[in-house]
């Protein structure tokens, strides 16, 4: 005990400046984590009212669908400038997706207190009743009211609950909860061979490694192309030059375009690579080979030479080897395993879907990949 306090003993000016910074972030931080919780709750709270109102309200025929905009101009009217329109439709969207707050020890303490039980309706009495939900403990006081608008655009049941899952896990911030969403991580996940691989690509997006580079599978539905059905590469390469803001933005950050149909030529015989970017951050070529059918062996021959290529001719000082992407719209895990061991140049084999799947197709690939 005595080497405890002594290896914590404040014997120097600095060390004494540094736990009062020490000692103030951490209560500045615990401030800060309560007031989130005490927004949510309220917020949660007014959309209960607000959905009461709607459902029991006397007069609430005299609103109607304005019934939000008249009463975010009375609460202006009270002094309360945080509750505007959107604010309202938040709070009430909030109440609908997430009744169970009430199953909370917070929302218990905080409603407690406020003596607001008997306002509350039997339904959400017997919540309040319940035995606590660890769960939803940990959500309400693990994220803020800004989690949840991010959360509120994710479909209710496993995609949201995967999202809140991970932001509790990986203490994302809203922006990076935003990102993952934004970025379809959860249908990325469920549609990769390997879930946790595709958790750790996204937690590695920033390093110099290829593998949390480059996708498992690309969605690609934003090409239109179920409209043009059958399609050809040549097709499928001009959509995508047509749309390529929203290509670079698919296939993730660093990627920045060189060339369409790059010529290389062996004597008399040309070959043409489809789409040439350069990565910022990995700091090499990426050569992109479009396919219409599944993958085949003789696809990673050629791009092997490709590589080979452009690694001798067109690499510069500083630059990594070239790295290869053959996107095409289906492979036989193993065939790619045993076509891509032992070449000399790392070559991705990578799926693309023009649409994006059902919430059902998308559970369906997923109980088949745990078969495998």
């Amino acid at each position: 005990m005595n080497d405890v306090v002594e290896k914590n003993k404040i014997n120097n000016f600095e060390g004494l400046a540094k736990t009062i910074q020490e000692t103030n972030t951490y209560f500045l931080n615990k401030a800060q984590q309560q007031v989130n919780t005490a927004l949510t709750i309220r917020n949660w709270l007014i959309g209960f009212y607000i959905v009461e109102y709607e459902q029991n309200g006397n007069d609430r025929a005299t609103y109607g669908t304005g019934l939000l905009k008249v009463l975010a101009k009375r609460l202006l009217e009270k002094g309360i400038k945080s509750l505007q329109e959107r604010n309202l439709y938040l709070c009430r969207d909030f109440y609908q997706a997430y009744p169970q707050i009430l199953q909370s020890v917070t929302a218990k303490l905080y409603i407690a207190d406020f003596q607001l039980f008997e306002k509350l309706q039997t339904a959400s009495a017997k919540l309040l009743l319940s035995e606590p939900d660890e769960r939803i403990s940990q959500v309400i006081t693990h994220l803020s009211f800004s989690h949840f608008i991010e959360l509120l655009k994710a479909d209710a049941g496993p995609k949201r609950r995967f999202y809140e899952e991970q932001a509790i896990k990986n203490n994302w911030p809203v922006k990076e909860l935003k990102r993952a969403i934004d970025s379809l991580l959860y249908e990325r996940t469920g549609l990769s061979r390997d879930g946790i691989s595709t958790l750790q690509a996204f937690k590695l997006a920033t390093k110099e490694l290829p593998e949390a580079v480059f996708r498992n599978t690309y969605l690609l539905e934003f090409l239109g192309l179920e409209d043009k059905a059958p399609f050809t590469e040549s097709d499928l390469e001009e959509r995508i030059i047509t749309n390529l803001q929203q290509f670079l933005l698919e296939l993730g950050r660093g990627f920045c375009f060189e060339h369409r149909q790059r010529r290389i030529t062996f004597g008399n015989k040309h070959y043409r690579i489809d789409l040439v970017f350069y990565h910022r951050i990995l700091k090499c070529h990426v050569l992109l080979d479009l396919k219409i059918g599944e993958f085949d062996h003789s696809d990673a021959g050629q791009m092997n030479m490709y590589l080979n290529y452009y690694k001798e001719n067109e690499s510069h000082n500083g630059d990594n080897p070239p790295v290869g992407i053959i996107l095409c719209s289906g492979k036989n895990e193993a065939l790619v395993k045993y076509a891509t061991m032992g070449l000399p140049q790392q070559v991705f084999v990578s799926k693309y879907l023009v649409n994006l799947p059902s919430e059902r197709e998308l559970q369906k690939i997923v109980d088949e990949e745990k078969l495998k």
